[in-house]
């Protein structure tokens, strides 16, 4: 997951030096706008077959790199 981020954060802010990304890595400090994570949404969706936050019946925000992992992990099985 750290591969798709990274790739999309320099699509996205390549003007900005790459984050060091760790599990307490906080999202909103990465320099990424929400722009940015609509698009690393996409892509994962794209490269992981799923995207949990369509498919939650309740709102879920992920303050840290390690969150957004395990909430992925946590939600693999609920796809399709």
């Amino acid at each position: 997951m750290s591969e798709v981020f990274l790739r999309v954060f320099k699509l996205e802010k390549p003007e900005l030096p790459v984050p060091e990304l760790t599990a307490d890595a906080v999202l909103l400090e990465t320099g990424m706008d929400s722009l940015g994570f609509a698009s690393l949404i996409m892509e994962l969706e794209l490269e992981l077959g799923f995207d949990p936050f369509s498919s939650s019946a309740e709102p879920y925000y992920p303050n840290t790199f390690g969150e957004l992992v395990a909430y992925y992990e946590a939600n693999s099985g609920n796809s399709g």
